[in-house]
């Protein structure tokens, strides 16, 4: 097989393919501009839940809920570790973005918590809220991941699929929770 010889400073099939499908594949095109965009956003969100889940712990009347929550804690704060690791991997800084769709969610599950403060009900209202939560950062943990594989982010992907199945995990956990103890006393009178 012959190869096509290139001039000085053209690119050959061959270096071309190396570049596409290595971890430079997609750098300057605009998919990699919202993919960045979207790591942002969901490092917002995963700083703000590290500060939202103590509350929620200490609002919760059952163990096994406490205990679901602080082990998502430790997790959340090695995805925000993982976050950064993932974008040095890619020669990027973290852009700064408010998730507004993550402060929403904890708005109102801190209202909600609120209205159903000293009620029965209150694990069962922390669990709903929390699934909210863990359904917006699957949705975009997804995305990330769907968007890093097409683009040849290998180490990234690594670190954000590592994440969505710890963001799988957690709500699997919270629905045996909300199932076994929060949803039967939340039919409680108090």
């Amino acid at each position: 097989m012959r190869t096509k010889m290139t001039k000085p400073g053209e690119r050959s099939v061959e270096q071309e393919a190396i570049e596409t499908n290595g971890e430079t594949q997609g750098m300057d095109h605009p998919l990699h501009e919202v993919f960045l965009e979207e790591i942002a956003d969901i490092y917002n969100a995963e700083q703000q839940i590290v500060k939202t889940l103590p509350r929620m712990m200490k609002a919760a009347q059952s163990e096994e809920l406490r205990e679901a929550l602080q082990t998502h804690l430790s997790e959340t704060e090695q995805q925000v570790v993982r976050i950064e690791e993932a974008m040095e991997s890619l020669g990027e800084k973290l852009k700064r973005k408010k998730c507004k769709g993550m402060e929403g969610l904890l708005a109102e599950g801190a209202e909600m918590m609120q209205e159903n403060k000293g009620e029965s009900s209150i694990d069962a209202v922390i669990i709903a809220s929390a699934q909210k939560v863990e359904h917006y950062e699957m949705a975009s943990y997804g995305t990330i991941c769907a968007w890093a594989k097409q683009m040849g982010h290998q180490e990234a992907l690594t670190r954000f699929q590592e994440t969505l199945n710890e963001e799988k995990a957690a709500d699997e956990k919270l629905t045996e929770v909300a199932e076994s103890i929060a949803n039967v006393k939340a039919q409680e009178r108090t």
